[in-house]
């Protein structure tokens, strides 16, 4: 009885370590949902969190390029609630493949009850073929 036992004891270890040694040997591995939370990079205009996504929304986006190809846009931000909302908005300016190119710094915008702000960005340079404007809360 106490061989039998010895001998499974040997052999559950030796199954154990024998497991835990196995490696996976298929290559690189391509990422998952790759499409799934990927606004950003197919829309204009997104909204970075809730409490924006409740309360702002826009209602036209303009879009004109300088004499100097820089690209220009301006946005009528609009405060879909009865109370004064404080938010933040800044723009990413990106080339035809969807890069970054410039990056306008967050800027404080404050929008009155169900008011309406047209808010404008401009690229630094000429590379900018498309563009991104994001919103959050501002803390």
């Amino acid at each position: 009885m106490k061989k039998h036992l010895a001998l499974l004891i040997v052999i559950a270890a030796l199954a154990l370590v024998s497991a835990g040694c196995k490696t996976h040997e298929e290559g690189a591995y391509t990422p998952q949902n790759a499409t799934q939370f990927d606004t950003e990079n197919k829309a204009n205009f997104v909204l970075m969190d809730p409490g924006a996504q409740r309360s702002v929304t826009c209602s036209g986006i303009q879009q004109t390029t300088s004499s100097d190809g820089r690209l220009q846009i301006a946005a009528n931000v609009r405060n879909r609630e009865n109370r004064r909302l404080q938010v933040q908005i800044n723009c990413e300016f990106k080339d035809e493949q969807g890069f970054v190119v410039d990056t306008v710094p967050w800027q404080t915008l404050i929008l009155t009850e169900n008011g309406q702000e047209t808010v404008r960005f401009e690229s630094m340079n000429n590379q900018a073929k498309k563009y991104t404007i994001r919103v959050r809360e501002a803390r």
